[in-house]
């Protein structure tokens, strides 16, 4: 696999409804799945649950 495949770039959308999103990179392989993640969401002001999008 390439580096491309193997770690992709990808978004994480804010499930709070602000849109704002951050972007990380993750490895395939250990997690398949989508990916949630609790970051802070400044136009919320609060912590909130972070969904992948692909």
């Amino acid at each position: 696999m390439t580096r491309n495949e193997l770690r992709p770039v990808i978004k994480l959308r804010s499930t709070a409804g602000t849109g704002h999103t951050y972007v990380t990179r993750k490895n395939r392989r250990s997690d398949p799945d989508r990916l949630v993640l609790r970051k802070y969401d400044p136009v919320a002001r609060r912590h909130v649950d972070f969904c992948e999008d692909r």
